[in-house]
Parts: C-alpha cells; sequence; structure tokens
C-alpha cells in the first residue's frame, strides 16, 4: 500500500511538470494573435478634413449648391453686409442652370468648390468615375470663373479611401465639416442659430445649404454673434495647412512640428 502510494504521488508529479512546460511554451514560444482585421482597417482609413487646428479665432462658413437658387442673391447681400467671405460648393448641374450666380459668387469674393458633377454617392464609384465626377465640374466652374477648384466636398459627406485618393491625385482636398447647421431639414432660425453658435469654436468649418428655409433669417444672427464673440472668417482654401501635416481621428487637420536646426 504504501509502495502504491509514492507510485501515485510520482505521478503526480509528473503530470504537474508536463502541465507547467506546456503553459511556458504558451507564454514565450507562441507568437501573439494577429490584429483584428478592423483595428487594421481603421488604422489605414484616410479621413477628409472636418475642421483644423487653431489657436486664433479663425472659421470657415461654407454652403452647399446643389439645387434651388431663390436664395443665392440675399446670401450675397448678408455676407457683403458683415464682409465675411465664404466657401461655395457647387455641383456642375448647378453650375450649368445658374452660370449668373456662379460668376456674382465669383465677383463677390467669395471661393468657388466643387461638389460632383451630378451628386451622386462617390463612394459607391470607382476611382476613375471619381475622377471623371470631379474633372467635369472642375472644367465647368473654370469655363465661368476662369479658375479651377482647390476644394471638393463629397454628396452626402459619404466617403472612403477611393474617393480621397482620387481627388487627392488631382492636387485637391477632401472637405467635409464639424458645425452642421442642419439648415436643410427646415429647422428654425432660432434652432440654426443654437446649433452653430454653440458648436463652432476655433478652426471649425460650418456647413449651410443655399436655397434652405429659413438661412437667410439665421444667417445676420449668426454672423453678428460670432463676430461679438471675436471670430473672423477666411475661405476653407485660406484656413487649411497646404502640406506638413496630418489628420487626427476626429478629423481635424494639424501641423506637423518643425524641429529648427540650432
Amino acid at each position: 500500500m504504501k509502495q502504491y502510494w509514492i507510485l501515485e504521488k510520482r505521478h503526480l508529479l509528473m503530470i504537474v511538470s508536463v502541465l507547467l512546460t506546456v503553459v511556458l511554451l504558451i507564454i514565450f514560444c507562441i507568437p501573439p494573435a494577429a490584429e483584428p482585421a478592423q483595428a487594421v482597417a481603421a488604422k489605414n482609413r484616410l479621413l477628409p478634413i472636418y475642421s483644423v487646428q487653431k489657436q486664433e479665432k479663425v472659421i470657415s462658413i461654407s454652403f452647399d449648391a446643389a439645387w434651388g437658387n431663390e436664395d443665392t442673391e440675399i446670401l450675397i447681400d448678408i455676407l457683403k453686409k458683415y464682409n465675411v467671405k465664404a466657401t461655395f460648393f457647387l455641383v456642375g448641374d448647378w453650375v450649368d442652370k445658374y452660370p449668373e450666380s456662379v460668376k456674382a459668387l465669383y465677383d463677390a469674393g467669395h471661393e468657388i468648390a466643387n461638389h460632383s458633377a451630378t451628386h451622386p454617392d462617390l463612394s459607391n464609384l470607382s476611382r476613375e468615375q471619381v475622377v471623371e465626377q470631379v474633372k467635369a465640374c472642375n472644367e465647368k466652374i473654370k469655363a465661368v470663373t476662369g479658375t479651377s477648384p482647390l476644394l471638393l466636398r463629397p454628396p452626402y459627406g459619404a466617403y472612403n479611401n477611393t474617393v480621397i485618393e482620387a481627388v487627392s491625385s488631382l492636387g485637391m482636398y477632401t472637405i467635409q465639416w464639424d458645425v452642421d447647421s442642419l439648415d436643410w431639414k427646415d429647422l428654425s432660425a432660432q434652432k440654426i442659430y443654437d446649433r452653430v453658435v454653440s458648436k463652432t469654436k476655433p478652426g471649425s468649418i460650418v456647413l449651410f445649404h443655399n436655397a434652405a428655409k429659413h438661412t437667410p433669417e439665421a444667417l445676420p444672427m449668426i454672423l453678428e454673434k460670432l463676430i461679438a464673440d471675436g471670430y473672423q472668417f477666411a475661405k476653407i482654401s485660406d484656413l487649411i495647412i497646404k502640406k506638413d501635416y496630418t489628420i487626427d481621428h476626429a478629423g481635424k487637420q494639424i501641423a506637423n512640428k518643425r524641429v529648427v536646426s540650432q
């Protein structure tokens, strides 16, 4: 009986020893699991410019023009009154319908930018199709203003790496916004005002639309409040950083720090 228990103890020791060996092999010899595909995709995802890191109180006002034209002259007059230069993203079809308004915006000193040729969801298109959309709109704008746009805003705010790479290949920048007025939802002037002034911060890009029902009523109140708060206004091409920058996870464009040699 005594010998039996001795053998049993030896067997137990052997089992424990084997288990410890296996555990050590797992810890030190097996390589770590591969990074999840979703994490890799997130790291490689390209982002457009939603805002710009700024210390000073400077922002950009922007408008998308895709459909109507009933308030373009009113917007021009309001912006002139407050000495604000804005950026207007125009669809090529809109340029075809209202070339006189395109010229009026340009002559008033506003920036004319690209909003695609026909307002499709660019993220559903191939790179070649995206390039075709952008080029076609650029050509229509240049035919009226004599200048080719530097900026593109994707319709519906829809983008992917293909869109951003295609736009970049044309020497242009893809622009979004960090302050959405939601004026296209026919919000009241007061609600538009409350949204914009509460969300605006240095480096913001504010989104409005032409032909939105209450924007002409809300815009003067917004500009007066922002001016009273010390904000200045710049066209988006003057707000953004043209080179040597990074874009953080929220789409904020940040200038890279430069090392100054002694």
